[in-house]
């Protein structure tokens, strides 16, 4: 059997002492033998989601997964080759597959195309955007603190289309004062085009329950808490499992056969742009992670996403204690969620992903495409009837300085 780092993650909840019952998940899991997926299989499985998702064939579903992967070095070069006019891209799912590359200025570019098994996709330019990422980026994070007094809580991030900052504020906000006139106050503090986005949604860390597989007790009221397990890290001398900065200190990692390992604490990072904990234990670990609701399938890592190559309409995949193995398209890749979540105000480095499938007790979890690690899932944005609107996770590139990713 392979390493113990193969638990899946998601921080836990607050539930009294030996309070903690089983679910039939958990059940499945100690029952049900583990097969370790090949990367054709971890394909497949995601494609299988993506043609129920688009209503598409599971062959064409599968050309464009591969076609999302291997776009990403094209996309780079063009990013890297058009910076001082780049507003963003974007995939773009329907009514055909393709790419758009968001311009500023009119100088027209034009179309790219690649074939990815017999499947063309074109790489469109759109120009007349109206800031770059760079310009929104930098907005943001000089004249956050700013937004913050003239506005309560704001939620800010880039549209990649239309290179405006988008500032998403509360009903009530918007009627005091309606949505233009915020606009043009907004754009003369931060000198780039701005969009108001009214919504009646709360933002929050993914509440802390329902995990599992890593167990402790606080000290301080006595109850025990659980957290579920992420990527597998080393810093070239140890290696480690990731999980979300609010569990425990203090964690013992349980298998589905509830054979216990404890865990030394090495640390937590939580401010600004990063929510990650990380624990040490002498067994040996591997670079792989659960990819399915019942912890059947074990799913090898073999690379990670950086934030600056991931664009809007990327299909991803998240496995939460809570609501087991979901896909959805990101949103946003520049985003600064509302409140004082990061300890304090949260720097526009989050990547937001469309819901459902997210609720409490993911918080934690392993956001990833294929064998592609894509980040560590922190909070939510919720509609007032409780269900999640988005998620946002935290880039693998922001792994505690001198911790790597293992990868298989």
């Amino acid at each position: 059997m392979r390493g113990w780092a193969a638990l899946l993650l998601v921080a836990l909840a607050g539930i009294p002492a030996g309070a903690a019952a089983q679910t039939a998940d958990d059940v499945a899991a100690i029952d049900a033998p583990r097969h370790v997926q090949e990367r054709a299989e971890a394909l497949a499985q995601d494609a299988a989601e993506y043609a129920r998702q688009f209503n598409l064939s599971i062959e064409d579903a599968t050309r464009r997964l591969k076609a999302q992967e291997k776009s990403v070095d094209r996309t780079d070069k063009i990013a890297d080759k058009y910076r001082d006019r780049l507003a963003g891209i974007a995939i773009e799912h329907s009514p055909d597959y393709r790419i758009v590359v968001s311009l500023t200025g009119d100088a027209p570019v034009e179309e790219q195309h690649f074939t990815v098994d017999g499947l063309r996709v074109p790489i469109v330019f759109q120009t007349g955007a109206k800031a770059t990422r760079d310009q929104v980026i930098w907005a943001i994070t000089y004249h956050q603190n700013e937004l913050r007094k003239l506005l309560p809580s704001p939620a800010m991030g880039l549209d990649p289309r239309s290179g405006e900052l988008v500032v998403v504020i509360d009903n009530s906000v918007a009627e005091k004062e309606g949505a233009q006139k915020l606009e043009a106050r907004l754009e003369a503090v931060t000198h780039v085009p701005v969009r108001v986005q009214v919504t009646d949604r709360v933002y929050k860390n993914l509440e802390i329950q329902g995990g599992s597989r890593l167990e402790g007790v606080n000290p301080d009221n006595g109850k025990r808490y659980y957290c579920t397990t992420a990527f597998a890290v080393t810093d070239g001398s140890r290696n480690a499992i990731t999980t979300a900065a609010h569990c425990l200190d203090t964690m013992t990692y349980l298998d589905p056969k509830r054979t216990t390992t404890p865990l030394e604490f090495v640390g937590q990072w939580g401010w600004g742009y990063q929510d990650v904990q990380l624990n040490v234990a002498n067994d040996t670990l591997e670079p792989l992670i659960y990819a399915d609701s019942a912890k059947t399938l074990a799913r090898p890592i073999t690379g990670e996403r950086s934030r600056t190559s991931t664009r809007a309409g990327e299909f991803v995949c998240h496995r939460g204690e809570t609501t087991g193995y979901s896909c959805a398209v990101v949103e946003l890749t520049d985003f600064a969620p509302a409140g004082d979540l990061c300890g304090g105000a949260c720097l526009p480095t989050w990547v937001a992903v469309r819901g459902p499938g997210c609720k409490g007790g993911d918080s934690g979890s392993p956001v990833f495409s294929g064998t592609v690690a894509f980040g560590i899932l922190k909070g939510a944005s919720y509609r007032k009837d409780g269900s999640c609107d988005f998620y946002f996770y935290m880039s693998t590139d922001y792994l505690p300085p001198g911790w790597k990713l293992m990868t298989d």
